[in-house]
Parts: structure tokens; C-alpha cells; sequence
């Protein structure tokens, strides 16, 4: 089954989340760059801190705790450079940390050598640079996942649509090198059932065609900036969980699918990429 990733800064919602079956909460500590390169876009800035990861820690039993830190830099006025964001990420009880917006295979060593195996890393691949340089990237040895962050590279290669990658083979050349290596990886984030541009049965199919290992679990899943009642909470995440599972268990049983489901992404993407040029000015 794929690893779901969630989120959240919460204790309370760690605690629903975990209980319907995520299985990574997600502490986001990433701002540096992040307005600017995503500017305009209703994309999540979380804003999460140090004392966060702590509280998440305590809070789950067996939900990992995953950290996105923020892309190699030094110390800036009111915030430390990696080197102690990383060390208090650690301390704080961090059991992956996530390196985004990375661009060379050197951001990468320092990344890895500042983290020291003392917790696990996962890079997020999100830039054409990193793409470009992959191979190089995956020769660096401690690499322990790789997740694509569909969103900020379908922006550096100025694409309408983030799954467009899903459909014109970019993400699946990606996958194909991490499996070769035999690194574990992931990639985008999907909303419940039934909902988002494009469903998220079909990223799911997508998934599992691909060997993809885990997802995160987008806002739309699950807005707990919109939805303020705690049992329609529980509600959410219980349902939406159970349908992605038992999704899942088609998927495991079946193998012919897979290619008439990547037909129709294909076919769904450029419907959605051809609407969405129409509305262009």
C-alpha cells in the first residue's frame, strides 16, 4: 500500500490522521523562496516551526514524523542556517527530512552530510536543474527516498497543468532512474475519491503502474481551514482513507488496467490543458 503523508501542525488532527490510517504527518518548516516562485498560486504555505515537530512527535504512536526543511541556505537575520535548522529538526524528533528546491548534485552532499544518518532523508525533486542532473544526484550515496514535487516542476518547465508531466512521460523516466536504483519514491498529492481536476483514482493507477511507494494527501482532502467540526473531521479522513485502500486493492490484483487508465490520463490532461488555453487571455 502507499505511504499516505499528511499535513499538519496539529496534534489533534496528527491524532485523527494517524488513527484513520495515514501514515506519515508531515511538519512543513519551508518559506525560503516559496512566495516568489509560487507567487499568485493558492498552494500551501505552512509555516510550521521547531516546537511543531516536538508537539507532533508527542502526539502520534506510530505515524512517522516527516519535516520539509528549506533548500540549502545560510543564516538570515531572524532564522538559522541549515546546518542548526537541521540539527534542531533532528533533536526535535524528526524521523525523515524532506530537502526541497534543490538544484545541484553539491546541495544534495551538503544536505546528506549535515543529516549524517542521524535521521532519514528524502529529497524533493522539484526543479528542471535537479531533472536535468538526476543521475548524477542518485550516484551520491545516503539517499534513503525521492519524492516529485509535481507542482513546482511543472512551474520551472512553465507547463499549464502539473500532471501534464504525469501524461507527457517526465515523471515516468523519473521513476523508471529511481527504480534502477532502487530507491523508494513518491511523487505529487492527490484529494479524496472523486474530486480534483483531475480524480484522484487515476493519480492512484498512476502510482501503482509506476511502483510509486507514497503520496501526500493534498488541502482538498481534508481542509481543516474550512471544515471546524472535530467528528466531520474524523469523519473525512476515516472515509477517504478506507475508499483509497480499497482502491488499492484493485490495484494490487489488477495488471491490465494500468495502461488503459494511463491512456485516459493522457487523454483527461490535454482535455483539461486545451480548456484551460481557451480561458487564457
Amino acid at each position: 500500500m502507499l505511504k499516505l503523508m499528511y499535513i499538519t501542525n496539529r496534534p489533534d488532527i496528527a491524532q485523527i490522521a494517524e488513527t484513520a490510517g495515514v501514515d506519515r504527518i508531515f511538519v512543513d518548516m519551508e518559506f525560503i523562496g516559496k512566495d516568489e516562485r509560487q507567487k499568485g498560486l493558492d498552494t500551501v504555505k505552512s509555516l510550521h516551526t521547531f516546537q511543531d515537530i516536538a508537539n507532533i512527535k508527542q502526539a502520534v504512536e506510530s505515524a512517522e514524523v516527516l519535516v520539509r526543511v528549506n533548500p540549502i541556505h545560510d543564516p538570515l537575520p531572524a532564522y538559522p542556517g541549515s546546518a542548526e535548522e537541521i540539527e534542531r529538526t533532528i533533536a526535535a524528533g524528526a524521523d525523515i527530512i524532506m530537502l526541497p528546491y534543490f538544484k545541484t548534485p553539491e546541495e544534495v552532499c551538503t544536505f546528506l552530510r549535515l543529516v549524517n544518518g542521524r535521521a532519514r532523508t528524502m529529497l524533493l525533486l522539484e526543479t528542471p536543474q535537479a531533472a536535468e542532473r538526476v543521475d548524477e544526484i542518485l550516484a551520491i550515496p545516503g539517499i534513503d527516498e525521492i519524492h516529485i514535487g509535481i507542482n513546482d516542476l511543472s512551474l520551472g518547465y512553465h507547463k499549464k497543468f502539473m500532471f501534464e508531466l504525469l501524461a507527457d512521460g517526465t515523471v515516468e523516466q523519473l521513476c523508471f532512474k529511481f527504480r534502477q536504483k532502487g530507491i523508494p519514491f513518491g511523487f505529487g498529492g492527490i484529494a479524496s475519491l472523486g474530486n480534483g481536476l483531475l480524480p484522484s483514482e487515476y493519480v492512484i493507477k498512476e502510482h501503482y503502474r509506476l511502483g510509486s511507494t507514497c503520496v501526500i494527501l493534498s488541502r482538498s482532502f481534508c481542509d481543516v481551514m474550512k471544515i471546524h467540526h472535530i467528528g466531520i473531521i474524523n469523519d473525512t479522513f476515516l472515509k477517504g482513507v478506507r475508499k483509497i485502500r480499497e482502491l488499492e486493492k484493485e490495484c494490487a490484483v489488477h495488471s491490465d488496467f494500468f495502461w488503459k487508465n494511463q491512456r485516459l490520463v493522457e487523454e483527461k490532461v490535454a482535455e483539461i490543458c486545451a480548456v484551460m488555453a481557451q480561458r487564457q487571455p
